[in-house]
C-alpha cells in the first residue's frame, strides 16, 4: 500500500460487502488513512481478512453482520454504527452478487436476487446514510460500486449489466438531490478485477462458452489496454480519493478504474 497521509482522519465510514475482495481492500485503505470504519457483510462472523484488521485497529474498526436487502433494518443499523463511532459521513456501497446465463434462459430468480442486492440494497443503504447525514447537518461522501458492465450490454450478463447501469443512474440522481446539503455522491466503475468472485465468474463463462477453466480470466486480462486484470488495491486508491477532501468539487460522476477498457 502507498504511504498514507491520514486524509480520512475524523471520518466514519460504513462499508458494505467488506468481507473480501474490493470491500476488504477499501476497508484497509480507509483505516490506514485514519478513518473509523464499520464493516458490513452478510456472514455472521468477520472473514479472516477482517479479523486481521480488527486485531490491527481494535479502536477504529467494528464488524456488523447485515443483509442489505432487509430494508426495514437499515435505519437502525446506521444508527447503531453512529452510536459507536459518530455520524457516518462516508459510505462505500459495495455489496453485490453476480450471475450470468443466455438471454433466453435468464431466470426470474436470478433477476430477483441480483436486483435485490445490487439495486435495492444499494439504494436503501445509501438512503439510510443520507437521511442521517441530512438530519445531522453534515457533509459527506457516498461512493457506489458500479461496473464497466453498467456501461454496456453483454449477451450473457443482461441482469447484472442492467443492475450496474441502475447504480450509475441512482448515483447521478442522488448527487443532484444531495448537492444542496453539501453531500457528494459518486461511483467507481471497475473493469475486470482479480477477486475471489472471479472463480465463480470464470466457471460460469466456461459453462456457457465452452471454455476451459481459467481461459476466460486469462483472456480478459490480456484484453485490458494496460495488459492485466485489476487488483482490489487499484479500486482502493480511487475510493480514498473520492472519500477525501481532494475530490471536494467532484460529484455525480462515475470514475472508470479499468485499465483503459472504457473511454469516457
Amino acid at each position: 500500500m502507498a504511504d498514507t497521509t491520514k486524509r480520512l482522519q475524523g471520518h466514519h465510514a460504513l462499508l458494505t460487502g467488506a468481507g473480501g475482495g474490493i470491500g476488504l481492500a477499501v476497508t484497509a485503505a480507509f483505516l490506514a488513512e485514519g478513518a473509523r470504519c464499520t464493516a458490513l457483510d452478510i456472514a455472521p462472523a468477520p472473514s479472516a481478512g477482517l479479523q486481521a484488521l480488527l486485531a490491527a485497529y481494535p479502536q477504529a474498526l467494528a464488524y456488523r453482520s447485515a443483509d442489505v436487502t432487509r430494508v426495514a433494518a437499515l435505519d437502525a443499523l446506521v444508527a447503531a454504527a453512529a452510536a459507536q463511532f459518530g455520524v457516518v459521513d462516508l459510505l462505500f456501497n459495495n455489496a453485490a452478487v453476480f450471475d450470468l446465463a443466455p438471454l433466453l434462459e435468464a431466470s426470474e430468480s436470478s433477476y430477483d436476487r441480483i436486483f435485490a442486492v445490487n439495486v435495492k440494497g444499494l439504494f436503501f443503504v445509501m438512503q439510510a446514510v443520507l437521511k442521517a447525514l441530512v438530519a445531522a447537518g453534515r457533509g459527506g461522501s457516498i461512493i457506489n460500486l458500479a461496473s464497466q458492465a453498467g456501461r454496456r450490454g453483454e449477451a450473457l450478463v443482461a441482469h447484472y449489466c442492467a443492475s450496474k447501469a441502475a447504480v450509475i443512474s441512482y448515483t447521478q440522481s442522488a448527487a443532484l438531490a444531495m448537492a444542496p446539503h453539501g453531500i457528494r455522491v459518486n461511483a467507481i466503475s471497475p473493469g475486470v478485477v482479480d477477486t475471489p468472485m472471479w472463480s465463480e465468474v470464470d466457471a460460469l463463462f466456461a459453462r456457457y462458452e465452452g471454455l476451459a477453466i481459467g481461459e476466460k480470466k486469462r483472456a480478459v486480462g490480456l484484453a485490458v489496454p494496460l495488459g492485466r486484470m485489476g487488483v482490489p488495491q487499484d479500486i482502493a486508491g480511487a475510493a480514498v480519493f473520492l472519500a477525501s477532501a481532494e475530490s471536494s468539487y467532484i460529484t455525480a460522476q462515475t470514475l472508470n478504474v479499468d485499465g483503459g477498457n472504457v473511454m469516457s
